[in-house]
């Protein structure tokens, strides 16, 4: 089991730690719901650091990456991310990731904890056609996670630059709580603003006690995993390995908006065809009409009683006070509104399909 470098650091401010992804995590301090709320109208810290990180760089690396992903990275400018995918050879999904232009000729693609052996195999596989440079970064670099409203205000002091000016999904690479150049990323997990950090592994303890000095004033604390996915779950955002994986194909989950035909990539004549003739499944998100908690892997049933798909994700919403999830049904059950069942226990629990995102700030 891998530690990060501040696992001392949330073991010393008593969080619960668990196994996640081959590393040490912190998957709560004082409880989801408080520190969910915390994230919703406040400042919350996420330590990250066991996601990936692989640079590609050189004059082919542009094309490597339109290769292996789904969305158009050649749209992108310096300082701008890109939420993408990377499609395998049989409809399904490597993983999810995002794609940073650092600078000309060289991008940061930050990739699942889980799959990060996987994605470098796979990019690789790809690559002997290309001869990209690629270096994988995954064991050098932290990644803090700081979000929520407050979080340009809380975080100002430690900067020169304007953290209001950034936009969402650009980044600046500069100072930051000390440390010469970070890269500042308008990006998240949890639909609330705010940042995340990523530096060196010796740099991450000044950064993490800088950001907990300058937040002071505003109730800023640290989050755990628990709460990173009633939040993200509540924005609609997939979960690899529970609502996409290497079975289900982007259109199914509802990326089709960063599946691109305008170039060739991975599958994409398969994908493309799919389009055409429409999925034969959809991800839906769904709200309990009656109490109750949708697991994964509870049934999704129809009126009958009929089993007709699978819960991907579930939870007791913090911010709605009801049951909402998402899971796989028929495309004849996915318009919005339809009505389905979840499964729980002996009870077939009524709910209603809903738009994206659950919670509207």
């Amino acid at each position: 089991m891998k530690n990060t470098a501040l696992s001392s650091t949330h073991e010393a401010l008593g969080a619960k730690m668990v196994p996640f992804a081959g590393y040490n995590m912190p998957v709560s301090y004082e409880g989801v719901n408080a520190e969910h709320e915390t994230v919703r109208n406040g400042v919350g810290v996420f330590d990250v650091s066991h996601m990936g990180e692989f640079l590609i760089s050189g004059p082919t690396a542009l094309d490597l990456i339109q290769k292996v992903t789904s969305n158009d990275a050649s749209k992108l400018s310096i300082g701008r991310a890109q939420y993408s995918c990377m499609p395998n050879e049989t409809g399904g999904i490597v993983d999810d990731l995002i794609v940073y232009k650092i600078k000309e000729e060289q991008y940061l693609l930050v990739v699942n904890a889980s799959n990060i052996e996987k994605d470098w195999n796979h990019i690789s596989k790809y690559n002997t056609a290309f001869n990209a440079e690629m270096r994988n970064l995954s064991d050098d670099y932290s990644l803090l996670a700081i979000q929520g409203p407050k979080a340009v205000e809380a975080m100002q002091s430690l900067t020169s630059i304007d953290l209001s000016a950034i936009k969402f999904y650009h980044f600046e690479v500069a100072d930051f709580a000390g440390i010469d150049s970070v890269i500042i990323s308008a990006t998240g997990y949890t639909g609330s603003g705010g940042f995340e950090i990523y530096c060196k592994n010796d740099e991450v303890k000044q950064v993490w006690d800088k950001v907990f000095e300058a937040g002071a004033d505003f109730g800023i604390k640290p989050i755990g995993l628990a709460a990173r996915d009633t939040l993200r779950l509540e924005m609609g955002y997939c979960l690899y390995g529970n609502d996409i994986n290497d079975e289900t194909s982007p259109l199914e989950a509802g990326l089709g908006w960063i599946t691109k035909f305008t170039k060739d990539f991975v599958n994409s004549e398969a994908l493309e065809k799919e389009k055409q003739h429409g999925p034969e499944k959809k991800l839906i998100a769904f709200e309990l009409d009656e109490r109750g908690i949708p697991r994964h892997d509870y049934d999704i049933v129809d009126g009958e009683g009929k089993k007709i798909g699978v819960v991907t994700s579930g939870t007791m919403s913090p911010s709605l006070g009801k049951g909402i999830g998402l899971g796989y049904v028929p495309t004849i059950f996915s318009d919005i509104g339809s009505k389905i069942h979840i499964q729980i226990r002996k009870k077939a629990v009524p709910a209603t399909v809903v738009k994206l995102p659950f919670y509207k700030a």
